[in-house]
């Protein structure tokens, strides 16, 4: 009993260090179809055609995810509050069938700027495609308006995957991570605003799912806490990612009675552990980076 109410203890610092969080969407608490309510916006600020979709057809977590399709219409936005200055931390995840493309792009100022009223924004930096027009499989490129390729990186088709945006107004920079790799910090292109995400249809061979929404503010604390810290997949089959701006220096795997199951000391930026040895369940990872640790639940 003892261990598991210390379980409980770290649970509690865990979720006290999530007070930096400013939106935190697994998309399971909107009805399936058109998605236009809380941060979900579209370049038209009004529902209609260009509407992000919430189905049940693939998840990161839970059951649902939002749909960006291939009919060239659907704009959809994720609104970022219009942030001038400080530091924040933007993941997401993304499934991009095979052969399939994917855009998105970052905003500046968005009109509105609020929960359900945002609307057509000013293009900041940023074009993010994937598989661009459908001749480059599991290629990622960040190209600036002028037609200048950013950065250049790869994901996983058919598998879920993240994406990071690291902001920085003071530059005013954002580094973009794609699957645990970074690129170089790139300038924004506009305004010194972090305005928010245009998921947009593409072309007709545009088909991407996004899930699992985490924006934070990683100027409001210090050390691990200032971390863009994800655990992914969740539930997990074999391998669980841990995602890190800094070397992990201890993994613990705990079951729900408070017995340690796994250990690891990967002292890496973004470990990956193997649970694969585990019977299904509930399980307790502790991660722990200098003097600070964080737990999270994670199912098999």
């Amino acid at each position: 009993m003892k261990k598991i109410y210390l379980l409980a203890l770290t649970l509690g610092a865990f979720a006290f260090s999530a007070n930096a969080q400013i939106i935190n969407d697994d998309i399971e608490s909107y009805s399936l179809g058109p998605l236009f309510e809380a941060h979900w916006s579209s370049w038209a600020g009004s529902p209609g055609p260009d509407n992000a979709v919430v189905t049940d057809a693939f998840a990161n977590s839970g059951s649902q995810s939002v749909f960006i399709g291939g009919d060239g219409v659907q704009d959809a936005l994720l609104l970022l509050g219009n942030q001038t200055s400080g530091e924040y931390d933007l993941t997401f995840f993304m499934y991009i069938p095979s052969d399939k493309t994917g855009y998105i792009n970052f905003q500046g100022e968005t009109e509105g700027g609020g929960a359900g009223n945002g609307g057509a924004g000013v293009f900041n930096s940023g074009n993010i495609t994937f598989n661009l027009d459908g001749l480059s499989p599991g290629v990622v490129e960040d190209i600036d308006a002028d037609g200048t390729v950013n950065n250049t990186y790869s994901y996983p088709q058919n598998f879920w995957f993240e994406v990071k945006f690291e902001f920085d107004l003071a530059g005013p920079t954002y580094t973009l991570s794609i699957d645990g790799v970074a690129g170089n910090p790139v300038i924004f292109g506009a305004d010194a605003t972090v305005g928010g995400i245009d998921f947009f249809s593409i072309d007709a061979n545009n088909e991407y799912y996004v899930d699992d929404v985490l924006f934070t503010d990683g100027a409001s604390t210090q050390d691990f806490s200032a971390d863009s810290f994800r655990v992914y997949p969740n539930p997990v089959k074999d391998i669980l990612n841990i995602s890190t701006k800094t070397a992990v220096d201890n993994v613990t795997v705990y079951d729900i009675l408070g017995k340690t199951v796994l250990t690891s000391n990967p002292d890496v930026i973004s470990p990956k552990i193997d649970m694969s040895g585990l019977a299904s369940g509930a399980y307790l990872v502790q991660v722990t980076i200098g003097n600070a640790s964080k737990t999270v639940k994670v199912l098999k």
